[in-house]
């Protein structure tokens, strides 16, 4: 059959490749002819522009204007590219439009702003309130208070220096006693802690090492993204994947000037959808990075009951110890508090000062009188009630700050006229009280505050509190409703195609808690929660000093999902784990008692002799395990979007939380199995007929009938490519297989791509159609 032709500059398929120094460009070219023979179109790149020396991401960005010299510069890029094209592939690369590494020995232009202060051509760059803390930038690098530290700062000619840290001075200073030399500049280094509360400058999330980017200001926007600009209109590359938009001033203002300036090159972003959120319409862009397909996913390979049955054993097992009973809401209600009240704190109070100029220079008597501290308390409970990570210029915020989270909010006031104060707050934010720069900037900085609180306390602080099931706690996830029904997985498939035909699918990242294997490992334990029961009581009997229960059972989870591994690689996960709940320990006021305990338990128990439990539950389960991994590829690969492969995920990957799934992978790898297989063939496909899978195609559902008919998903692509899963097969197998269930297959002849010679025609038997794999994928030949 001739392969259709396809736009070279809109992908097929793209495959993650994570860049560090260990793995830089050359590496990657090497692994481009392997690459390519998958089947991809396209090459994914993260982050390409020059990075804090030694990153492992990326995200650190220094200069946007070169090309990152320790993964080989702007010629190892540019060779990579052309190696790319001789194999028929493109690249598409990772971009960072929110913030930049607050390094100022290694980022040029925040060095000349701390040494220049706001008069300095780059102090526009950066998003720094000089208003607060004396106009003094405050730096939170000091290991202890200023008076303990002295001794380790040190004037180094024009340099003032502190361990590995360096600074510029302001010229004309460098001969002043240290104290009135630190006063004069436009800095001020500070102990670490006083980031909770005292910075003045915005950051990526509460990471004080990252500071945002005022990318909103035309000439930023223009400095920041010449580079990458360039590398689109010359060709060496195709696409752009942008990274937490979120955080930016105006998402929707920078997605449209991006548009515009790349020509409409094939965008995604990394765009968090809550339950039932969808992607603004106005948004110039291809879609999102897939999160949302993520969770639709493993959904559908979920047992909603089985998933009830596991949270109630959760709550009679670690409730006593966890966060106050082991509710979803609750726990994330619970977390938000946490995160305002100390990483966000410093945020918070400086959206609060913009609220209290706001009212007390407004002309409207409703808006004055109101006491910082009541705006405040308004602030933080609108906050603490948004249901997802913020507000947007083109979608109507009443939907988003709703009457009713109003309503909720003003119950946490004791007098009802001081309640008043959320009236005030929630009318700012829906521009009830005229307009002007500084309203623009409070709806601003409440938005973007809004997204910093919902990705710190959803995925850094409830996901690690709230662990009934693991496989649910995931980017984009909802672990309060963890199982999706087929009909509602179909009903998002067909608005996808729809809407975002060419938005992007994933199933393991860089920034999954687990990947896509480990997952499927775990949703098999909603079909058998009593058996999971069952172990978990042996081990709690074979076991001692466990810390505590919420951690021992996230700990078993995570030993049947991962299965054998290093003790090290579990340790560290689960060091990870407790410190981001900090229910008992955290990254700032660390328990060495408490985590020693927790080493100490998961090398004796789940990485010990009692792990031997749960492996023999996980191999006798390791047919429905498999059912999962292969079902959960090889719908991601052919439901509407872009699939997007995490490097090394065609075959079989198990990996945890970062670092952990940035290791280096090789190329090629070994014998990827029956996964290896399902990928090609699905990528094959793809490749040889985009236009079943394109912008133009259909997405149909077909319907199994007979007993089993609830076991099998099926959809057709176009007429013409049909995929077909096992799903809940553990389940399947308890009831008695598929017996009579059959799958009314569209007119025509069927081949099996996954078995050359097998066709099928009419009302195909499942339990033919599914006798060698639990997936099948057809593709219709002939007329």
């Amino acid at each position: 059959m001739t392969p259709e032709r396809r736009d070279p500059a809109v992908p097929t398929a793209t495959y993650r490749l994570q860049l560090q120094p260990e793995f830089p460009f050359a590496a990657a070219a090497a692994a481009v002819p392997y690459v390519a023979s998958l089947g991809v179109s396209h090459l994914h790149l993260s982050p390409v522009l020059e990075a804090v020396p030694g990153s492992g991401h990326g995200y650190d960005v220094v200069d946007h204007a070169r090309v990152r010299g320790e993964l080989g510069g702007e010629d190892g890029l540019r060779a990579l590219a052309a190696t790319a094209r001789e194999h028929g592939l493109g690249l598409v690369v990772d971009i960072v439009p929110n913030h930049m590494a607050m390094a100022p020995r290694h980022n040029p232009a925040l060095w000349e702003v701390l040494r220049e202060g706001p008069k300095s051509p780059y102090a526009r760059w950066f998003d720094i309130d000089w208003e607060a803390r004396g106009g003094q930038v405050l730096l939170p690098v000091l290991g202890g208070p200023l008076g303990q530290e002295t001794g380790a700062l040190r004037v180094d000619g024009d340099v003032l220096r502190y361990h590995d840290h360096a600074f510029p001075l302001r010229e004309g200073t460098e001969d002043l006693p240290l104290p009135q030399l630190l006063d004069a500049q436009w800095y001020r280094p500070v102990w670490w802690r006083l980031a909770r509360t005292e910075l003045n400058y915005r950051r990526f999330f509460s990471i004080s090492e990252l500071i945002g980017v005022r990318v909103e200001d035309p000439e930023v926007f223009d400095a920041t993204h010449a580079k990458i600009l360039q590398l689109l209109r010359e060709g060496v590359v195709d696409g752009l994947r942008v990274d937490h938009p979120d955080g930016l001033a105006d998402p929707d203002a920078y997605l449209l000037r991006l548009h515009e300036a790349t020509g409409g090159r094939w965008t995604v972003v990394e765009k968090i959808l809550a339950d039932g959120e969808r992607l603004p319409a106005a948004w110039p862009v291809a879609g999102t990075t897939g999160y949302d397909a993520l969770r639709h996913v493993d959904g559908v390979f979920t047992d909603p009951a089985g998933a009830g049955e596991l949270l109630g054993q959760y709550r009679r097992f670690a409730a006593p110890q966890t966060d106050r009973g082991g509710h979803w809401e609750a726990t994330v209600r619970r977390a938000a508090y946490r995160v305002l009240e100390h990483e966000l704190a410093a945020e918070v109070d400086r959206l609060t000062r913009v609220a209290d100029r706001l009212c007390a220079t407004s002309p409207d008597p409703a808006l004055r009188d109101r006491a910082p501290w009541a705006l405040h308390a308004a602030l933080r409970e609108l906050l603490v009630r948004l249901e997802v990570y913020r507000p947007y210029t083109s979608v109507d915020p009443a939907t988003v700050l709703t009457e009713e989270a109003a309503a909720e909010a003003r119950l946490a006031f004791t007098v009802p006229e001081e309640a008043g104060a959320v009236d005030v707050v929630r009318g700012l934010l829906l521009g009830r009280y005229g307009e002007g720069p500084a309203q623009t900037e409070f709806r601003t900085r409440f938005a973007q505050t809004a997204s910093a609180l919902r990705a710190k306390s959803v995925e850094d602080t409830a996901f690690y509190r709230y662990v009934p099931l693991l496989s649910a706690t995931e980017v984009g996830g909802n672990p309060g409703r963890p199982a999706v029904p087929p009909e509602e997985f179909h009903a998002y498939c067909a608005r996808v195609q729809r809407d975002w035909p060419l938005s992007g699918t994933v199933a393991s990242t860089h920034d999954t808690k687990r990947s896509a294997d480990v997952r499927a490992a775990l949703a098999v334990l909603t079909e058998c929660p009593a058996r999971w029961a069952d172990v978990l009581a042996e081990v709690t009997r074979a076991g001692d000093g466990v810390p505590d229960a919420q951690l021992a059972w996230a700990a078993w989870q995570t030993v049947f999902g991962l299965g054998p591994a290093a003790p090290e690689r579990v340790g560290q996960a689960l060091l990870k784990h407790v410190r981001e709940a900090g229910l008992f320990t955290s990254w700032t006021e660390q328990e060495p008692p408490y985590e020693d305990a927790v080493a100490a338990f998961v090398a004796a128990g789940p990485c010990g002799a009692a792990g031997g439990h749960v492996t023999a539950l996980r191999e006798a389960l390791e047919p429905h395990v498999r059912a999962n991994v292969l079902g959960t590829a090889l719908v991601q690969l052919t439901m509407p979007g872009v699939p997007d492969l995490y490097q090394g995920t065609e075959g079989e990957y198990r990996a945890l939380v970062d670092p952990d799934n940035r290791r280096p992978v090789s190329f090629p790898p070994g014998d990827t199995g029956a996964k290896g297989a399902v990928t090609r063939a699905a990528l094959g496909l793809r490749g040889r007929r985009p236009g079943l899978f394109g912008d133009a195609a259909t997405y149909t559902p077909v319907t199994a009938e007979g007993p089993a008919a609830a076991h099998c998903l099926a959809f057709v692509r176009s007429g013409a490519a049909l995929t077909a899963v096992t799903r809940l097969s553990l389940r399947l197998a308890e009831a008695g297989g598929w017996g009579d269930t059959v799958l009314p297959l569209p007119p025509g002849r069927w081949a099996d791509t996954l078995a050359p010679g097998r066709e099928f025609t009419g009302h195909a038997r499942v339990a033919e159609l599914f006798e060698r794999l639990p997936v099948a994928l057809l593709e219709r030949v002939g007329d």
